[in-house]
């Protein structure tokens, strides 16, 4: 038998009573401020979103404090702060008598009735929640002993998925700086190698592409390319087989949150907003895709509004090409490192749902109780 089973069987065998959370709790309006009003600082201002809307520099509520937001897409999204806040649009609830009520075991019971909150949104334009619709909620209040066990169980659950996902992030992240090092390392081996411009080792095809507006495209199977990857879908194809697309403008080329960089298989559709490269050996494409995604583009980009390449710059970068020993050398173990790191991010949010879905499953299964039959 479990502690907790030892403390239910202890302290309240035939069943907990449930309470009205107006009984235990008091619910306590945030106050307006607009971030033009606020001072920087670093007390996070709760108002009507997931997360802080802004920042101040004085709170007005303590640390450990269970908000929910009032208005807005996220009405009703129960969050619980660690440290003092600035409760703005949202309001607090607040517990009345903490010998009674574990502060940590409402959290977990309002997150366990987070859909039944958002259900009490109001309103046709802006949606509202309010305290006094929260206030009718029925909650099991069992012993304070029993409520301490089960939020160390439920907290618990939290701590190793924080720790998890901070763990994996750690791990992609010195992946990735792995990945990098490397790259740059097997490039500069191949410094004093013959250099080759892109004209020379691979066809242009951009006379090919096409570009058809959204309101002309006809839904279908093939992916519609542009100058980050894929933007749509189309009934036909201009493309078919292997190809390294090039990303000719946006603001992409500057910033570089997607590869600029990324290769093509099978039928597709491309439109002039990437150029498109076809090798004669897909090894060096792959080498080549991983060479332009590692080195600075600058100075082959103009415009400042809309960055562009053009084609006559794209020519211009120049490519080390040692032989095809060492292409293959270097494709193989790169790829190694970024399959290593694709096989991190896709894990890390799959694991992270599966210890949620865990989370979630025990606390539904604590958080119910059977009800003490009171006689009248």
């Amino acid at each position: 038998m479990s502690k907790l089973e030892e403390l239910i069987q202890k302290l309240c065998p035939d069943g907990v009573e449930y309470k009205e959370l107006s009984d235990v709790c008091k619910f306590n309006r945030g106050t307006s401020i607009t971030s033009k009003n606020a001072n920087n600082g670093n007390v996070p201002v709760i108002s009507g979103g997931q997360k802080p809307a802004f920042y101040h520099n004085i709170s007005n509520r303590t640390a450990n404090t269970i908000t929910i937001a009032g208005s807005g897409a996220y009405a009703g999204f129960v969050s619980f702060w660690n440290e003092p806040i600035f409760c703005a649009d949202a309001f607090s609830v607040d517990i009345k008598n903490e010998k009674i009520l574990n502060k940590r075991f409402l959290y977990h019971y309002l997150l366990n009735n987070q859909q039944e909150i958002y259900n009490k949104k109001t309103g046709a334009g802006i949606a509202h929640v309010h305290g006094k619709d929260i206030a009718k909620f029925i909650i099991p209040v069992p012993p304070i002993e029993i409520q301490n066990e089960i939020v160390r169980i439920l907290d618990k659950f939290t701590e190793l998925t924080t720790e998890l996902a901070t763990e994996l992030t750690t791990e992609l992240k010195a992946r990735k700086e792995q990945y990098e090092y490397y790259r740059e390392k097997m490039y500069f081996f191949y410094k004093n190698t013959n250099y080759k411009s892109l004209n020379e080792i691979a066809i242009n095809c951009d006379s090919q592409r096409k570009p058809i507006t959204s309101g002309n495209r006809v839904v279908g199977e093939y992916p519609y390319y542009g100058a980050s990857g894929v933007i749509d879908h189309v009934k036909d194809y201009i493309f078919d087989g292997n190809y390294l697309l090039i990303s000719e403008d946006g603001a992409n080329l500057v910033v570089r949150k997607t590869p600029i960089a990324f290769s093509i298989e099978g039928k597709s559709w491309v439109n002039n907003h990437a150029h498109v490269l076809k090798f004669n050996n897909i090894l060096l494409q792959q080498y080549v895709e991983m060479y332009l995604n590692s080195i600075d583009l600058s100075k082959y980009i103009s415009g400042a509004a809309q960055p562009k390449l053009n084609q006559e710059n794209l020519n211009k970068i120049l490519i080390p090409v040692p032989n095809d020993k060492k292409i293959e050398k270097t494709v193989e173990i790169l790829n190694k490192f970024k399959k290593l790191i694709n096989d991190i991010e896709e894990g890390l949010p799959a694991e992270i749902e599966a210890r949620q879905k865990q989370y979630e499953y025990y606390r539904d299964k604590l958080l119910n109780f059977k009800e003490l039959k009171v006689e009248k």
